[in-house]
């Protein structure tokens, strides 16, 4: 009995503490997201959202989007505070800080997008 109650508290200690680690997109939502290349200083992500689809809380570290489509999408922050988004197809987006987000498409169409997500903080200028 007292392996069971062992057993059971060290699985809910587990599982209590792995919401609170970064969650990669491609593990927590490998539907929409699919790596494309990956070496020591990138990782480059293909992104698509069939209409009205939703994702899970995840989280980017740096990266650079090129939209290859129209987007009309919604992300929720953690505080859950949203911002509506709507960038056009062959349009660029560099987020130095990266960030958790969950995104959800608001459009009747799908939409794609490639992600390249940096590894490491580039050189400072010399």
């Amino acid at each position: 009995m007292r392996r069971v109650l062992f057993a059971v508290a060290v699985f809910l200690l587990v599982a209590s503490a792995v919401p609170a680690m970064a969650q990669d997109a491609v593990k927590v939502d490998p539907k929409h997201y699919k790596v494309q290349f990956e070496n020591d200083h990138v990782r480059v992500l293909r992104i698509t959202y069939g209409p009205r689809e939703k994702s899970v809380m995840h989280e980017h570290p740096p990266n650079l989007a090129v939209f290859l489509t129209d987007i009309h999408a919604r992300f929720t922050l953690p505080d859950g505070k949203t911002e509506d988004v709507n960038p056009k197809a062959g349009s660029t987006q560099w987020d130095a800080a990266g960030g958790k987000h969950l995104p959800e498409n608001l459009g009747d169409k799908p939409f794609e997008l490639v992600l390249v997500e940096v590894k490491h903080k580039p050189a400072a200028a010399k």
